[in-house]
């Protein structure tokens, strides 16, 4: 009988230990974080807004162009995008050209892009 309740013992604490508190709330606000993640989608009204007057196709005065999410993937990882954009006003080199200088949340959102993996959608 000793053993009997032992084993009962054993077995509510097993039982009561692989019990979880998680709940839907928990799972969907863990998917929900995923959404936080900057995409080409996020991005694109930029590039679109601020890029394409010289950077559209044809480009005008512009050696590459931006309309398409390979072409500004590629102008991030090996035209120095970022660091064009990232320059002081009236830094040469500045892009737009002939400035104004982006406002820091727009570059920020285009350096959180490449942080989170250059995603197209």
């Amino acid at each position: 009988m000793k053993y009997t309740y032992s084993y009962l013992l054993y077995f509510f604490l097993l039982m009561l230990s692989s019990c979880s508190d998680t709940t839907y709330d928990d799972i969907q606000a863990n998917e929900d974080t995923n959404s936080d993640l900057v995409t080409y989608q996020d991005v694109k009204p930029i590039i679109d807004n601020n890029c394409l007057n010289c950077h559209g196709n044809p480009t005008l005065n512009a050696p590459m162009s931006l309309t398409t999410y390979d072409e500004v993937k590629n102008s991030v990882l090996e035209g120095n995008l970022i660091g064009r954009i990232s320059r002081n006003d009236g830094a040469e080199g500045l892009m737009p050209k002939g400035g104004p200088r982006l406002s820091q949340d727009y570059i920020d959102t285009i350096i959180q892009w490449e942080l989170d993996a250059l995603l197209e959608n």
